[in-house]
């Protein structure tokens, strides 16, 4: 990405430069073919904004931006959350043009967020909405490059020991919900990858489950659980899905809303006091591999994470380095 300074505007080729304050952005998408930003690959949904009832006197997303977001393949879930953070941003600048707006009016309006005591995640997810207005749609790169992040989180995942999350499998209901659940931990797969597995994406001769076009679009293949094995194949005869490993009453795809109701209630079942998701399963799924003793980069590759660093988060929770250590109050 180039930023030029521009003293006066030559008329020659002008229409293929992007003004404002002097300055002049120019679109370098051609230096940088291989970027995946934005290159989701799962199923989305961009015509229910079209055709939602409007609320008088608000803005909607522009029919460009929602063009973008679908020629882009974006998931669901990204694109109800950029047209969400688009929108409340275009509506705090009701009275102006988007072309007119600069940094400072972004800094404004972050600042409200900031005043609003907005989450880490919210005021990420704004920022991201923005610069996909004017980067990728207008093709303005690095338009808001100055735009200050908040610094990043250092949480730690919250887990669950051994004892617990049998435990919660042991409290479902049914065999479809214990599936579910143990499909979760055992192979440490992520609630909207449970979602999408197909019947064939599960291998009892290789003992691997496929995940296909996983986060940032990639297919990986994760560890198949023997028991597990017995209580899906005991699921299928019963339950005989069709096209979805797990679906709903008429034969469509499972909700996630579903998932997580399924999750809490078998911890509640099981006495758990603390609140656990669907997503503390793959976080336990990942420490207790590395209790036990495997590679980290084994791990990585099972949760499908794209850099190192992002599976060295669970070096921090792991206990079994804790066993070693005598406590200097002994």
């Amino acid at each position: 990405m180039v930023r030029f300074f521009i003293n006066g505007k030559n008329e020659q080729n002008i229409h293929e430069i992007h003004y404002q304050d002097n300055f002049a952005w120019i679109n370098s998408n051609y230096f940088f073919p291989k970027s995946d930003f934005g290159r989701e690959n799962d199923s989305f949904d961009v015509q229910w904004f079209r055709n939602r009832e409007k609320s008088e006197g608000l803005k909607t997303c522009p029919e460009a931006y929602l063009a973008k977001l679908e020629l882009k393949h974006y998931a669901n879930n990204t694109v109800r959350t950029y047209v969400s953070c688009f929108e409340a941003f275009l509506n705090f600048f009701k009275e102006r043009e988007l072309l007119d707006l600069d940094e400072n009016d972004v800094r404004a309006y972050l600042q409200k967020l900031v005043q609003e005591k907005k989450s880490h995640s919210y005021f990420n997810q704004a920022i991201n909405a923005i610069k996909f207005y004017y980067e990728v749609v207008m093709e303005m790169p690095n338009r808001f490059y100055a735009i200050e992040r908040p610094r990043r989180e250092e949480k730690l995942p919250e887990v669950l020991a051994k004892e617990e999350v049998l435990s919660i499998i042991n409290s479902t209901r049914n065999i479809k919900h214990r599936c579910i659940v143990s499909l979760l931990y055992s192979a440490g797969l992520r609630r909207n990858e449970v979602l999408c597995l197909k019947l064939d994406d599960i291998d009892g001769k290789r003992m691997v489950v496929k995940v296909r076009s996983g986060k940032g679009n990639r297919d990986r293949y994760s560890i198949l659980s023997e028991k597990l094995l017995k209580d899906l194949r005991a699921y299928y005869l019963q339950w005989r899905p069709k096209r979805f490993l797990f679906e709903g009453p008429m034969g469509n795809q499972y909700s996630a809303e579903s998932i997580a109701k399924i999750v809490k209630e078998a911890a509640r079942s099981a006495g758990i006091k603390k609140r656990v998701t669907p997503h503390m399963l793959r976080h336990s799924f990942a420490t207790h591999l590395l209790e036990s003793g495997t590679d980290l980069r084994y791990i990585q590759v099972l949760l499908g994470h794209k850099s190192t660093k992002t599976t060295e988060i669970y070096t921090h929770v792991a206990t079994n380095i804790f066993f070693t250590i005598k406590n200097p109050l002994d």
